[in-house]
C-alpha cells in the first residue's frame, strides 16, 4: 500500500496511506495531479494543522477511508443525534471544545466535507434549543457594551 508523509506545524512528520489522505481533497488533488503518491520521500507541509489535530485528523479519516465522497447535492441532515453514526458521536464527545474548533478549521483548511460537516454538526448540536444566554456561556462570550460615541 503506497503511504505519504504529512508534516505537522511543528515539524513532526506523520506517514499515512494514500487512501485516507485522499479523505481531504486537497490532498487527494496534490496527489492526482502532482503525483506525489510515487515520490517515496516527498513530504507534505501543512503549516495550518497541528500536531495533536492532525493526529485527530487521521484517526477520522483512517476509519472513513472507504466511504462514499459526499457530493455537493448532499444536504446536511437536521442536527439531530439521530443523524450522526454512532462512532462519530464516539469520537466527537472525547475531544473538548477547542480541540473541535481545532478539527472545524483543519477540517476547511484541508477540504474534508465529512469531517466539516460532523464538526458543524456536533456545534449545531450544543446550541440547539440553547436561549443567547447560554449559546454565550457555552462559548465564554462576554458581550461588549454599546459603543455611544462617546
Amino acid at each position: 500500500m503506497e503511504r505519504i508523509k504529512l508534516e505537522s506545524s511543528e515539524g513532526e512528520i506523520f506517514e499515512t496511506d494514500v487512501q485516507t489522505a485522499k479523505c481531504s481533497m486537497v490532498l487527494k488533488t496534490m496527489l492526482e495531479d502532482c503525483c506525489l503518491d510515487k515520490a517515496d520521500d516527498s513530504v507534505v507541509s501543512l503549516s495550518n494543522v497541528s500536531s495533536n489535530t492532525l493526529r485527530y485528523v487521521l484517526f477520522w479519516a483512517e476509519h472513513h477511508k472507504n466511504d462514499d465522497p459526499p457530493t455537493d447535492d448532499d444536504a446536511m441532515p437536521e442536527p439531530a443525534a439521530g443523524s450522526i453514526s454512532p462512532w462519530d458521536m464516539e469520537f466527537i464527545s472525547k475531544v473538548d471544545q477547542s480541540m473541535l474548533f481545532q478539527l472545524m478549521l483543519a477540517a476547511h483548511y484541508l477540504d474534508m466535507r465529512g469531517l466539516m460537516d460532523l464538526t458543524c454538526r456536533a456545534v449545531a448540536l450544543m446550541i440547539n434549543n440553547k436561549s443567547p444566554a447560554e449559546i454565550r456561556q457555552i462559548f465564554n462570550i462576554h458581550p461588549q457594551p454599546l459603543d455611544n460615541g462617546e
